[in-house]
């Protein structure tokens, strides 16, 4: 043995066991997780006391179970992610039949499912905890199994998968004519699951008549978007004036640009939009803030009102905007848009084919 040879030794012990590992902890999490949940909506259902403890339920159980992790917010994602994938008691069982912890109701291990519910094995195994949870937060069945079936075959990490959803891959994927390419695109990409991920882990805008491609990629999308938002308000009339569509704005010796400037001639301000590919992030409200600012001192002519700045995510989380915005001067929107797909009959066929592969 020599030293290299020593150094391949090592890494061929190190990675296959520490896979092994990172598999064996995702499946205790998300046991875990889904029993808690269970638990939990069984006291609700049937708990002898749960009237004294209502809404408040959550909140006292955080109180009273004193765990790091398990918290309010934690709680409630288990719950949602029983109600989710009920069908996953049938692998949660047979994870924990060596252990001394039991479901008490057999109904949990053999729950009615839908044709949209991808087989309880390979969400179990193939799918990490924290993906699931991810996951689980999409309210349309077809979507969710969409993102179920492209996850595992792209082994995609959480921040891979929060990118595919923020970044409307799901309706990419609607409005592309070659889905498999795409897909294939995707999974070429993407950033993929590591054991050391799992180890380490701690306005509706229906107006969009959007043309197939045979790849919608994200600046497609966004391209359309703004395309088709301009039309949407000079349609609305009632005062907007169209000026500029990727505004350069010189601010020192960078340049920025702003999507979509108006001018509202009843309102008297200029209207700078701006719109993202992704759900809204902190950073977004402090450039956002900088558009307006930049009309109010360098265009705003005296007999104007102050500028209005909108700007569009995929997806928003209230409390966030509250405090990113708290205390700016100007008058900034934010809002959450969705993609309308022409149909969804494509989609529907793709999501089912697949979960018969």
């Amino acid at each position: 043995m020599n030293f290299e040879s020593l150094v391949h030794s090592i890494n061929a012990v190190h990675e296959p066991l520490q896979a092994q590992a990172a598999h064996a902890v995702n499946l205790a999490l998300t046991a875990r997780n889904w029993l808690i949940g269970y638990y939990i909506v069984e006291f609700e259902q049937h708990g002898e006391d749960r009237a004294a403890y209502g809404e408040k339920l959550l909140k006292n159980l955080e109180i009273r179970v004193k765990k790091k992790g398990l918290t309010e917010r934690r709680f409630r994602e288990f719950r949602r992610l029983y109600s989710v994938y009920p069908q996953l008691g049938v692998e949660v069982v047979g994870y924990l039949s060596n252990s001394a912890l039991v479901i008490r109701r057999t109904s949990a291990e053999s729950p009615e499912t839908t044709g949209w519910m991808l087989p309880a094995k390979m969400l179990f195994n193939r799918i990490s905890y924290s993906n699931l949870n991810l996951i689980s937060m999409i309210e349309d069945p077809v979507k969710r199994a969409f993102y179920e079936i492209e996850n595992i075959k792209g082994c995609w990490s959480n921040r891979e998968l929060d990118r595919q959803i923020s970044s409307l891959y799901f309706e990419r994927s609607g409005l592309s004519k070659n889905k498999a390419a795409l897909s294939a695109m995707m999974k070429q990409q993407a950033v993929q699951l590591t054991p050391a991920d799992v180890l380490h882990e701690p306005v509706a805008l229906e107006f969009l008549g959007l043309e197939k491609k045979e790849k919608w990629t994200e600046n497609d999308l966004e391209e359309a978007i703004v395309s088709h938002l301009k039309d949407f308000l000079l349609e609305m009339g009632n005062g907007f004036c169209f000026e500029f569509r990727q505004k350069r704005i010189l601010i020192d010796q960078d340049y920025f640009k702003a999507d979509l400037i108006f001018y509202h001639r009843i309102l008297k301000c200029h209207i700078i939009v701006d719109v993202k590919i992704d759900r809204f992030h902190h950073e977004y409200a402090s450039q956002m803030n900088t558009y307006p600012n930049y009309y109010k001192y360098q265009v705003m002519r005296p007999d104007d009102n102050p500028p209005v700045g909108i700007l569009l995510c995929t997806g928003k989380g209230d409390t966030l905007v509250k405090y990113a915005t708290a205390g700016l001067d100007q008058n900034i929107f934010v809002q959450k848009y969705m993609v309308s797909l022409p149909s969804v009959d494509d989609l529907t066929t793709y999501v089912a084919d697949e979960t018969q592969k």
